[in-house]
C-alpha cells in the first residue's frame, strides 16, 4: 500500500493568510512556511507557474521545512503553453513559447530555479497543468514527447483540462501515452456541469505516484474571478466519496498526492484536515508531518 501526502495548493495565497490561519507571530514568510509543514507533509508550489522559480527561494524553503516534506512545483507558464507575461521573461526574453532558443532558455532556468529542492530530497513533482484547448492529436503527443526529454529523471505529473482526454473511447490511449513517458496522470474533482469539466478518473500511469487535485465544484470555474472559481468548502460526504478511490491509487502506486486547489479563505487547509482524519479513519497509510528537530539561524526575507 502506497502512501497518502494531503496539502493544498498554496501556503501563501492571499486570502489564506487574511483568514487567520496563521496565528500571530507566524505570518512573515519563514513563520507562514513552518507553521504549514508542521500540519502538512506536502505543498503545491503555485508560484512558479507566474514566474520562473529562484535557486534562493528553492534553498530557503528545503532548509525551512522538516526532512520528509516535499514541494509540487507548477511548471512556468511558458513551459505549458499558456501565455505569458513579458515582465516575468528572463534577461528580456521574448515571451515565444514556439521559438527554439526561448524555449531552452527557459527551461535552464526552471531547471536551476528547483534544483535545489532535488538535490535536498524535496521535489514531489512537477506540475504540468495544460491549457483547455490542449486536446489530443500529434502536435501535442509531440509537446508531450519534448517535455518528457527535458525532464528526464524528474518525478512528473501532468493535469490536462480538456475533458476529451479522458473521455471513455480516449481514455486507454491516454494513459499509455503517459505510461510511456513516465508521466503521472493528475485525477481531478470539479463540478460536473459545465462542458468544460474534466471527468473524476483516476487512471495510474507511473508505479511511483499520483496526484488528485480538488478544485471546488463552482459552477463559476471558467468564467468568474479567480475567487469565483475557487470560492467553495467541501463538506465531509464530498470528500468521502473519494476514499474508494485514493485507496486503489494507493493500491498500485508508492505515492499519492491528495491537494486542495480551492484556495480561497481556509476552505483549502480546512478540507485538507478532513481529507486527512477520513483517510485516517479508513486504516489508509496517511504520511505525517516529521517533527523539526533543527532550528536553522534567521535567514533574509524571501519572496514566498
Amino acid at each position: 500500500m502506497g502512501q497518502i501526502r494531503v496539502g493544498t495548493c498554496s501556503w501563501t495565497d492571499r486570502a489564506l493568510v487574511g483568514s487567520g490561519w496563521y496565528p500571530p507571530g507566524r505570518r512573515d514568510a519563514e513563520g507562514r512556511l513552518r507553521h504549514y509543514a508542521e500540519r502538512f507533509p506536502v505543498v503545491e508550489v503555485d508560484a512558479s507557474y507566474y514566474a520562473l522559480p529562484g535557486e534562493r527561494n528553492s534553498r530557503l524553503w528545503a532548509e525551512r521545512t522538516p526532512d520528509g516534506f516535499v514541494f509540487d512545483v507548477k511548471a512556468f507558464s511558458l513551459l505549458t503553453g499558456h501565455p505569458t507575461r513579458q515582465a516575468v521573461m528572463p534577461g528580456g526574453l521574448p515571451a515565444e513559447h514556439r521559438d527554439p532558443a526561448v524555449l531552452d532558455a527557459v527551461w535552464a532556468r526552471f531547471a536551476a530555479g528547483i534544483e535545489p529542492l532535488r538535490e535536498a530530497g524535496r521535489l514531489g513533482s512537477v506540475l504540468f497543468q495544460f491549457p483547455p484547448w490542449f486536446r489530443p492529436g500529434q502536435r501535442a503527443e509531440a509537446f508531450l514527447r519534448d517535455c518528457a526529454e527535458r525532464t528526464a529523471g524528474w518525478p512528473v505529473a501532468v493535469e490536462f483540462r480538456h475533458p476529451s482526454w479522458w473521455e471513455p473511447e480516449q481514455t486507454e490511449a491516454t494513459a499509455g501515452l503517459l505510461a510511456g513517458h513516465g508521466m503521472a496522470a493528475v485525477a481531478v474533482d470539479m463540478t460536473q456541469t459545465l462542458a468544460s469539466s474534466v471527468p473524476p478518473v483516476t487512471p495510474v500511469t507511473s508505479p511511483g505516484l499520483s496526484v488528485v487535485r480538488f478544485h471546488g465544484r463552482s459552477t463559476a470555474w471558467g468564467t468568474g474571478s479567480k475567487e469565483d472559481r475557487f470560492r467553495y468548502a467541501y463538506d465531509e460526504d464530498e470528500l468521502a466519496e473519494w476514499l474508494p478511490r485514493v485507496r486503489r491509487l494507493a493500491e498500485r502506486t508508492e505515492q499519492v498526492h491528495v491537494l486542495f486547489n480551492n484556495c480561497c479563505g481556509d476552505a483549502a487547509v480546512r478540507g485538507a484536515e478532513t481529507m486527512t482524519r477520513l483517510l485516517d479513519r479508513d486504516g489508509l497509510a496517511v504520511r505525517r508531518p516529521v517533527p523539526r528537530q533543527t532550528t536553522f539561524a534567521r535567514e533574509g526575507a524571501d519572496t514566498a
